[in-house]
């Protein structure tokens, strides 16, 4: 093996390497957003079930205080 096929062999070899870092790097920013995503639409369901719930509290609340009232 000559010398210029012994440095393009490496060369090829670190390219390759660095793809498959470069593809991992990726990979793992992938699974990283997934997992926020995931945290925000829960948070998101909480905060939508916590909103619906304080307003049920108020209707029911307002209702009984016309109740209560006299006519």
């Amino acid at each position: 093996m000559s010398n210029s096929d012994a440095l393009s062999d490496a060369r090829r070899r670190a390219n390759e390497m660095l793809g498959q870092k470069e593809a991992e790097r990726i990979s793992t920013r992938e699974k990283e957003r997934q997992v926020q995503d995931e945290k925000i639409a829960r948070l998101r369901a909480l905060r939508l079930a916590k909103e619906a719930s304080d307003k049920a509290a108020g209707l029911a609340a307002r209702q009984s205080k016309r109740e209560q009232k006299p006519a």
